[in-house]
């Protein structure tokens, strides 16, 4: 699949907000600083279209963009982000787990997962999460270029095996590079499959 066109839709503050235009939605999620504003404007390519921020946690609003004009790409905050009261957190917390279990529109959510870290408490538990929770996702990791392709490609599936300690069957995963728009390609085919699922 291609991406043609990438606009910005709305920011929105609970998911009674989010457009009610019933198009498919796809959601990005990661840890502060995983990278996520970046493989957004990658995916797109459209430099500026999710602002990227040497700040983590910058992202509080449920953002849709509208692609192609068929679906939406939507940017969650982040999860994790330590220096935010935990007033704050509790609040982006409950605000990211009602859209994820209450959006009819969502059709799957994409992990973002630093390739270069080992497992964190932090992302396990949310991986989990999705599982009981039964909610369609995939796991994408970021910053690939910061290693070598070999080393990459062990540590993404060392994260994947550490996962066989509770799960039957493994997600799909991606292993990207925003700088390098390494696995662009792959990540856009699965939308376009996904999207061809939903018309038939």
């Amino acid at each position: 699949m291609d991406i043609t066109t990438a606009e910005y839709s709305v920011s929105s503050p609970t998911v009674s907000h989010c457009p009610k235009d019933h198009r498919a939605e796809f959601a990005f999620i990661g840890r502060s600083n995983v990278g996520k504003s970046s493989l957004i404007n990658m995916l797109c390519q459209h430099k500026g279209l999710a602002k990227t921020s040497a700040v983590p946690g910058k992202t509080l609003l449920i953002n849709h963009f509208i692609i192609n004009r068929e679906w939406y790409l939507v940017d969650l905050p982040g999860y994790g982000y330590a220096k935010r009261s935990k007033t704050d957190r509790d609040k982006l917390d409950r605000m990211i787990r009602s859209y994820i279990l209450q959006r009819e529109e969502l059709s799957n959510v994409f992990v973002l997962i630093d390739i270069r870290l080992e497992q964190q408490k932090i992302d396990r538990e949310f991986v989990d999460w999705l599982g009981a929770s039964g909610i369609p996702f995939s796991i994408i990791f970021t910053k690939a270029d910061k290693l070598s392709v070999s080393k990459a490609k062990a540590n993404a599936q060392a994260w994947m095996n550490a996962l066989l300690d509770t799960w039957e069957s493994l997600p799909t995963y991606f292993i990207t590079s925003a700088d390098r728009r390494t696995g662009r390609e792959e990540v856009l085919d699965y939308i376009g499959q996904i999207l061809n699922d939903i018309k038939q």
